[in-house]
């Protein structure tokens, strides 16, 4: 610019110059040249550094958040394979448990009915020793009572009074054993 300033003033008239249009002037090449050489230099010097450090940090941020990741993830399968193992230990156990209990309930349920069976034997076995009194005890009543009437309609057909006991009961239990034997043989036809 200060030459085309100069160049008006030294001619005024205004003849100009012929300079290409590509090339600059030899001096506006050589203070770009050197302003361009200054900031490469100092960007060079002072900020590639930087950009190379902030990048660097920035790869090993990635990188190491890539093995953290990994490292999250193989922890993750860890802890997923521990647990599906003791859920198999308890999934076993709990069948272990389960087969122990029918095994309980089986040995119970025998031990029950093995009771029920006695205590049905023992009342079976108290019922027939009381019936067997009861029988004893109404046939001794009816013995009893049978005498007594068989000797009324005794003393009645033979026309005498049937007072001695030993004769009395004789022939009680003369008629009683004959009663016994006609029932028997009306069975037995």
């Amino acid at each position: 610019m200060l030459i085309a300033f100069a160049v008006l003033a030294v001619d005024p008239e205004g003849e100009e110059a012929t300079q290409s249009l590509l090339l600059p002037a030899l001096p506006d090449l050589i203070w770009g040249s050197l302003a361009f050489a200054l900031i490469v230099g100092l960007m060079l010097w002072r900020f590639v550094p930087r950009i190379n450090t902030a990048l660097d940090a920035r790869v090993d941020a990635i990188e190491g958040g890539i093995k953290r990741a990994d490292e999250a993830q193989a922890e993750a399968k860890a802890a997923r394979d521990k647990y599906l193992a003791q859920l198999a230990e308890v999934r076993t156990e709990a069948g272990r448990i389960r087969e122990e209990a029918r095994e309980d309930a089986k040995q119970i349920r025998a031990g029950l009915v093995e009771q029920a069976q006695a205590d049905a034997a023992r009342i079976v076995a108290n019922a027939q020793v009381q019936i067997e009194a009861e029988r004893a005890a109404a046939l001794a009543s009816l013995r009893t009572e049978v005498g007594s009437l068989a000797l009324d309609l005794a003393s009645g057909v033979i026309g005498e009074s049937l007072t001695d006991d030993k004769k009395a009961a004789g022939i009680v239990d003369r008629f009683l054993v004959d009663l016994a034997a006609s029932e028997k043989a009306q069975a037995g036809r």
